[in-house]
């Protein structure tokens, strides 16, 4: 008989294991304390030790990156392939090219994807890569030779039944297409070893559109299922990267109130609710032009918050579509006094473990990225099987399979989160995507 295993022990043999890695520790420390208590009523899994060899990637690729800059410069970079678990299906998960790169990101990022991936329903597993390369000031010719160079050291740990490659932050469709040439440049293969394509080479309709979309079908789904219609609610959203803009964008068409977007020069706040054609310039304005959303206060109707986060704006849904650990504890608080009912999490873990808590405290609906988040990767799955069928579906069709896996991700948080006065979607994200993984690790025996 096995003693209960606690979540102080679980988190110091980790640590321990893997020093000096506090995105890592965070990610693992917030699926364990809804996982363990699970893992205690059910043992086969801690005599198995599922969650200890869950946390331990099957593999870690690191290696040189060497390029030249366009006055002949050579430069060196480090990349990055972390295979984290492979139970279901062949490794997803994005390539990030950002200076912030470090194997604890990737190791934190790769464990979420663990569970975000079997959420989906789809069969994939979970994986991130990427390098600490800047492509921003860099002119094409620079990112494209970055690229190949990259490619030529990861390409032999790739493959369509083996590990599948995406986009992430600093990855985009034309940094995808360099490394998809260069893969078929090197293997003489056409295959679907990287998703995020173009449509001209195999890729999928509403791939770019997917996370942001997605983000808000869930939280129309949380909503509904406490009774609340998302049409006319007030929203603020953090970032104006893909996931925000798609986001705000899919918010607009449920007829709710887009008040806000952010960069790091601030926050544009239109009070009015932001409209299509404005979000038409702000996509101009950020993905084409690269410009800050500041040079827009003198064309639209609003306010700009320079240097501020949203968070301090009454609202009645949040979302957080920026980075990791962007909204804190006191932003939170200032969401609570300003009674807000929901928050959806865009971005991969961008609300601090105190900020959480203040959620749960006030009985304010979360939705942590793991699910929220999850259309991005459904639909590279959907792309993968496309590839793989020789056929393209259409926007429409594409469209309605994404709002019904991420309605399914939705009742499968409820299934394993609901509690007599709510539902935690935290607990339910957490052991819906364990369990998924974990029978399957122990169908296969000790490997």
């Amino acid at each position: 008989m096995y003693d209960d295993l606690t979540l102080e022990h679980f988190m110091d043999g980790l640590i321990k294991r893997n020093p000096h890695e506090p995105e890592f520790h965070q990610a693992v420390k917030e699926v364990a304390e809804s996982v363990i208590p699970f893992i205690n009523q059910n043992k086969q899994y801690q005599q198995a030790h599922i969650l200890e060899r869950m946390t331990e990637p099957d593999k870690v690729v690191s290696f040189r990156v060497t390029w030249e800059d366009d006055e002949g410069n050579i430069r060196i970079n480090r990349g990055y392939r972390v295979q984290f678990n492979n139970a279901i299906g062949p490794y997803k998960g994005g390539l990030r090219f950002d200076p912030s790169v470090s194997l604890s990101v990737l190791k934190f990022l790769g464990f979420e994807q663990t569970f975000k991936n079997s959420l989906t329903t789809l069969p994939i597993g979970a994986g991130k890569g990427g390098a600490d390369f800047n492509p921003k000031g860099k002119s094409d010719r620079e990112i494209m030779r970055f690229c190949q160079s990259f490619m030529t050291q990861l390409y032999q740990h790739i493959g369509p039944n083996m590990d599948v490659p995406a986009g992430d932050i600093g990855v985009g469709s034309k940094e995808i297409s360099y490394l998809f040439g260069q893969y078929k440049r090197i293997t003489h293969r056409v295959e679907s070893v990287l998703t995020g394509k173009a449509i001209e080479y195999g890729g999928s309709l509403i791939r770019t559109e997917a996370t942001g979309y997605g983000n808000a079908y869930f939280m129309q789904a949380m909503l509904a299922h406490h009774q609340h219609d998302i049409k006319s609610k007030t929203c603020l959203v953090s970032g104006s990267g893909n996931v925000a803009l798609h986001c705000a964008e899919k918010l607009i068409h449920l007829d709710a109130k887009v008040l806000t977007l952010s960069d790091s020069s601030g926050t544009l706040f239109i009070p009015d609710g932001l409209t299509q054609e404005q979000l038409e310039k702000i996509k101009d304005i950020k993905i084409q032009q690269r410009k800050r959303l500041d040079v827009l206060t003198h064309e639209f109707d609003c306010e700009f918050f320079e240097n501020k986060k949203p968070w301090h704006i009454k609202a009645e849904l949040a979302f957080p579509c920026a980075t990791q650990n962007e909204l804190t504890e006191e932003d939170a608080k200032q969401l609570a006094d300003n009674a807000c009912i929901a928050v959806s999490e865009g971005a991969n873990m961008p609300c601090t473990p105190e900020a959480v808590k203040v959620f749960h405290d006030n009985k304010i609906l979360y939705a942590p990225g793991k699910a929220a988040n999850a259309g991005g990767v459904a639909v590279s799955a959907l792309e993968m099987s496309q590839n793989s069928i020789r056929m393209s579906w259409s926007h429409e069709e594409l469209e309605e399979k994404l709002h019904n896996i991420m309605k399914q991700i939705h009742d499968k948080c409820v299934q394993h989160g609901e509690n007599e006065d709510h539902v935690d979607y935290v607990k339910g994200a957490n052991i819906a995507g364990f369990i998924k993984v974990a029978d399957a690790m122990l169908a296969y025996g000790v490997v």
